[in-house]
């Protein structure tokens, strides 16, 4: 199974361009990809997605266990030539977590890409501390990034192979393949216009050593699990059936769940809703922004993404909002999902929109971020979970909730993995379920199990 990891020397390297990169040149040469993205991030991913018109998913060891991760790269690599994984951060970052622990447990060769800019001989230095702080990481080859001409990158590449670090080419400084950010990281792929992925493959192929590249990847290394048919579409997930295997669990039912999809709602695992298809659902996507009501469904999911960017759409699709209000089967709203069940929602430049006013808040933009994984405990009985059980999950957000969450329908005593503190988050009332946690179903079945059941049962 041939796979490669591109790791970063820092964030802001160039890893996405350069992993989209490889991507699209790979699809034009024909070849089948699957894409992934370390850690909890959801925007990478769709560019990701976007360039290997593929489905991409996460690997994180802190949202599934070892095991778990491993289980869901071999299912959903199983049948294509070439697995593509881009690192989260510095390569070494992000303790048991990190982009090196996860190239390790996959086996997977390491290419480092090095933002060269304002360094000569000591962009080859930055690779060599990066090969021999752990021997055990097998940094394969390294791309230059953001050089500025010929004598630039040749003196580069010269003391790379002076010190036995193979060269797979470089990539100039060219602002049309720079990828805008915003708050919580890059702009979503579905939002840019003009990035055009077969000029980017044209580029990738003309300054990299493709052919090297895939050399490199051609590990031994064989799937467990059989192929999984999971179409892509630029809305996620869109259902189908994966084929069956024994990391799922043999329990199924008979439901329908919406997930919200559009613009401002894109922070789903698709590792979830695979689960959730895998244990019966039908994933119904619907969109807040244009749909005019619910979708007929046994209950609903609320994701994270941008509802502070898309407010004043929200706003005014008024039968949806209504909707919403009526609605009486269980919702699972996660971070921004949450931000659209709140009476209000309050953007950076101070305009105040009307939500849905499910739950009784306000949610306003901070200046400051909130991130991190963090460890749950149930307050009370919720429909993810019973009260003083544990669940895993990651949070980022510039948001904040207003005023503080109530005693008599707090959901969780959520504390930092680094032991750092402990806060009160989220809201669960009767068949609601609203929280800054993202979860993944597919790293904790259990909660999935406990969601359609609850699903199940409200039906009867």
């Amino acid at each position: 199974m041939k796979r490669i990891v591109i790791a970063g020397a820092s964030s802001r390297s160039g890893k996405t361009t350069a992993a989209c990169a490889l991507l699209a040149s790979l699809r034009k040469r024909g070849l089948t990809v699957s894409a992934y993205k370390t850690g909890p991030d959801y925007i990478d991913r769709e560019h990701l997605s976007m360039a290997g018109q593929c489905q991409a998913y996460n690997l994180d060891t802190w949202l599934m266990s070892e095991e778990r991760m491993t289980e869901l790269f071999a299912f959903t690599s199983a049948g294509r030539d070439i697995a593509i994984i881009e690192g989260a951060m510095g390569l070494y970052d992000g303790g048991i977590n990190s982009t090196a622990e996860i190239s390790r447990l996959l086996d997977a060769p390491v290419i480092l890409v090095v933002n060269a800019r304002s360094m000569g001989e000591s962009a080859a230095a930055v690779a060599l501390g990066f090969r021999e702080y752990d021997r055990r990481v097998n940094l394969a080859g390294v791309i230059l990034n953001f050089t500025g001409s010929d004598y630039h990158e040749e003196i580069i590449a010269e003391a790379l192979r002076e010190k036995g670090i193979k060269f797979l080419g470089a990539l100039r400084r060219d602002d049309g393949f720079v990828i805008p950010e915003r708050h919580l990281g890059l702009v979503q792929a579905g939002e840019i216009s003009g990035f055009d992925t077969g000029r980017l493959a044209a580029m990738f192929e003309s300054s990299v050593d493709v052919d090297g590249v895939l050399r490199l990847a051609d590990v031994d290394g064989e799937s467990r699990c059989p192929e999984t048919l999971v179409p892509h579409t630029k809305m996620g997930y869109r259902g189908g059936k994966p084929a069956e295997c024994d990391i799922f669990p043999a329990k199924k039912y008979d439901v329908r769940v919406g997930v919200a999809q559009d613009e401002a709602f894109t922070f789903v695992y698709p590792e979830s809703l695979l689960t959730l298809s895998a244990m019966g659902a039908e994933i119904v996507p619907f969109s807040p922004l244009r749909d005019e009501c619910l979708p007929n469904a046994d209950g609903y999911i609320f994701c994270g993404g941008y509802p502070e960017i898309f407010a004043e759409g929200l706003a005014a699709n008024a039968t949806m909002l209504d909707s919403v209000r009526q609605c009486r089967k269980p919702v699972l709203a996660e971070c921004g999902g949450m931000m659209y069940l709140c009476r209000t929602l309050r953007d950076s430049e101070g305009r105040c929109w009307d939500m849905a006013g499910v739950i009784p808040f306000t949610s306003y933009m901070a200046g400051r971020s909130v991130m991190g994984y963090r460890t749950g405990v149930a307050i009370r009985d919720n429909i993810l979970c019973r009260k003083g059980e544990s669940l895993r999950g990651h949070e980022y957000h510039y948001s904040r909730i207003e005023p503080e969450y109530r005693g008599d329908s707090c959901a969780f005593e959520l504390s930092r993995r680094d032991g750092g503190g402990t806060h009160i988050d989220g809201y669960a009332h009767g068949n609601i379920l609203a929280s800054y946690l993202h979860t993944n179903f597919f790293g904790s079945v259990r909660l999935a199990e406990r969601f359609l059941d609850v699903l199940t049962s409200s039906r009867v």
